[in-house]
């Protein structure tokens, strides 16, 4: 069984951009825009409901339900040239970034069954 990724701390850095830390020290700017499209998204592209994003569990969300994978984030820093660890500040270990790791059943942008 895979280790799933946890979001332990987000920060808003202006537009669609979160600065996302995970429970493993590795660490980056993302911009969301990406994620945005279908009806659960509709309202968080709205500026002021984006920025309204928390942690819920294991990654960043939003009040009507919406969420992105931890997951999802997680191969996107990995991804990334800006992915540091934050203990060392070395880049993350290389990975070719799959869209869901093998065994996910969360699907990126769906809302979570509550």
């Amino acid at each position: 069984m895979e280790r799933v990724p946890h979001v332990v701390k987000a920060e808003y850095r202006g537009g669609y951009r979160i600065h996302v830390a995970f429970d493993d020290c590795l660490e980056a700017t993302i911009d969301f825009q990406r994620w945005l499209n279908g009806p659960v998204f509709a309202p968080v592209k709205d500026l002021k409901f984006f920025r309204r994003f928390f942690l819920d569990g294991w990654t960043v969300a939003w009040p009507n339900g919406a969420d992105i994978a931890p997951e999802t984030l997680y191969d996107c820093v990995l991804a990334s040239a800006a992915g540091r660890r934050r203990t060392s500040g070395a880049n993350g270990p290389p990975k070719n970034a799959a869209a869901q790791p093998a065994g996910s059943s969360r699907v990126a942008g769906r809302p979570r069954k509550r």
